[in-house]
């Protein structure tokens, strides 16, 4: 079907239509084709479907096929690097991205070569991005941890851990202020939170009240427009009542949210109030139009808020290059030194793009980060303990056309490898079109709740950690859509008998073995499972590129959507 700009009654045509037509085959496995009937009840309620999300407008500048691309401001040559790894050429980019900072922004150019790094890089300016010629020809060579660099890093939940286990990079952006903050407690082992209103969570500023609202909604009424402009970026904060009704509506409400036991969750209920960040598109009087819609409802007992929090990185990027860490076994479980990849820390509307890393400890990081794309990257060498990280409440994120490849070395003993993780109230992010040698879809507690992972191919081989103080392992409405398990093992894919208002739709058919995980929650979980059998016949094929085209108005060809 040609891309044309069709109407909604069109567009659900052709879903039925199509997926009618495909009911009439039989696939391989002996599984009917699947029904149209759960797409066509997403598309009557796009936004409110009780259980898949709308994450249409997950990543960068609303999931944009083609990022900025700033003036050429400044080359690593320039500043001292060399591209031969005779000497530590950290200093030289940490100098150049500086001064494209100072500039107000462009790209700083890293040459073909291979050069050695002795620090870390870190980008803290907006509009900042660090090009190299291509991951095949730039390889930015590690030679210490985050743990010799910076210091230990222990849990603010106490014990042994190394927070280096799932935080922080060997590229590493962060906004300056709040870089220089988060580094300054962990020398003083003041062992900080990580997210968007500080150490404490106490650096912030209520622009306004917030009337109630639906989840779903795209503006909200305020008691006070004054502070509010277009392009502003802002908070949308909800806190906890002694009920914990929050908590219970992230995770679709009921009984069995009602029954839970959600007060001796400490771990959890740290990570209210809920911190959700969004630019206001317009103000019209007290109604602010935003540029998402609302994740939750917004009502009274909340006490929602409009917040300014931590200033964020915003517009800055790194692309075309390769990170490659020392090839040295990989640590014991939560004992990580800090060989970590690349990491997007209270980052909104930022990305990488072509990067690979390579013997990293963990791979790419959002942690309090929004908005942010990650497309073509990949995980190579002796094995990660998290490929890819989200958590400490980052939203709205896009990783798409990833790759975690198979170790290059066998596992030591005592380690662990999870997968493309999510933990700590996340909430609407998208993994799409990955390839998964190894691992698995590590739902690590903490309820994150309303992720997507589509049309993936995974041999399912990880497990999925977190601590039993972190409460659930899923919230509501997250939905694995096309994936096709290699190994045939069901754990943390097929989800409908765990996850509460959950989708499980073409996958492949699998089994239980290894890890395998009971409901947090009795009673009906209200999960759906379709086409189940069938991955690659169900139609659409990529639920994240479907939500996009009907988010943009324009047809739907089922071929690779």
């Amino acid at each position: 079907m040609a891309l044309g700009r069709l109407s909604r009654r069109q567009f659900v045509g052709g879903a039925i239509g199509v997926a009618a037509a495909a009911a009439t085959a039989t696939t391989v496995t002996g599984f009917a084709a699947p029904p149209a009937s759960l797409w066509e009840e997403y598309l009557d309620a796009p936004y409110t479907h009780p259980q898949i999300p709308y994450v249409g407008s997950a990543g960068a500048h609303g999931g944009a096929a083609r990022l900025p691309r700033p003036p050429v401001v400044a080359n690593v040559l320039t500043y001292g690097a060399t591209p031969d790894g005779s000497t530590d050429s950290a200093p030289a980019f940490n100098r150049a991205l500086a001064a494209a900072g100072e500039r107000g922004g462009g790209t700083v150019l890293v040459p073909p070569g291979t050069y050695r790094i002795d620090g870390y890089v870190h980008i803290g300016d907006s509009d900042v991005v660090l090009r190299g010629a291509g991951s095949g020809r730039t390889t930015l060579r590690a030679t210490r941890s985050l743990t010799e660099l910076v210091g230990p890093y222990g849990s603010r939940y106490g014990g042994d851990k190394s927070s280096w286990s799932w935080a922080g990079g060997l590229i590493w952006l962060s906004p300056r202020a709040r870089h220089a903050s988060l580094l300054a407690a962990i020398r003083a082992k003041a062992w900080p939170f990580e997210g968007w209103t500080g150490d404490k969570r106490d650096e912030w500023t209520t622009l306004t009240a917030v009337r109630p609202a639906r989840r779903g909604d795209r503006t909200v009424t305020v008691d006070d427009p004054a502070p509010l402009r277009r392009g502003r970026f802002v908070i949308l904060r909800l806190a906890d009542d002694a009920g914990h009704t929050l908590l219970e509506h992230m995770a679709g409400g009921g009984p069995g949210p009602e029954a839970y036991t959600w007060a001796d969750k400490t771990k959890l209920t740290s990570y209210v109030p809920y911190e959700w960040p969004v630019r206001i598109t317009r103000v019209e009087g007290r109604r602010v139009h935003l540029e998402r819609p609302l994740p939750l409802d917004v009502r009274p007992e909340w006490d929602p808020r409009l917040i300014s929090g931590i200033t964020p990185l915003t517009g800055s990027g790194v692309t075309g290059l390769t990170l490659e860490a020392p090839l040295i076994p990989q640590s014991p479980h939560l004992l990580d030194k800090g060989f970590n990849g690349v990491t997007f820390q209270c980052a909104y509307d930022c990305w990488a793009e072509d990067v690979v890393v390579r013997h990293v400890d963990n791979g790419f990081g959002l942690v309090a980060a929004s908005a942010c794309t990650l497309r073509r990257t990949a995980v190579e060498g002796r094995g990660a303990h998290h490929p890819y990280f989200c958590r400490e409440g980052a939203h709205d994120n896009l990783v798409e056309d990833f790759r975690i490849a198979a170790r290059s070395v066998p596992a030591v003993p005592g380690t662990q490898l999870h997968g493309i993780n999510v933990e700590g109230l996340s909430s609407h992010n998208v993994w799409s079109r990955g390839v998964m040698e190894t691992g698995t879809f590590d739902t690590h507690r903490g309820m994150p709740f309303a992720n997507v992972r589509t049309e993936i191919t995974v041999e399912n081989d990880g497990r999925h950690g977190g601590d039993a103080s972190a409460g659930p392992l899923y919230g509501a409405r997250f939905t694995h859509w096309n994936v096709t398990v290699t190994n045939g093992r069901a754990g943390l894919v097929k989800i409908d008998t765990v996850a509460p208002y959950s989708a499980t739709v073409g996958i492949s058919e699998v089994r239980e073995f290894d890890q395998i995980d009971v409901p947090d929650f009795a009673g009906e979980l209200h999960a759906r499972l379709e086409a189940y059998g069938a991955p690659g016949a169900v139609r659409p094929r990529n639920l994240y590129e479907a939500q996009k085209r009907f988010r943009s108005g324009f047809g739907f060809g089922f071929g690779r959507s």
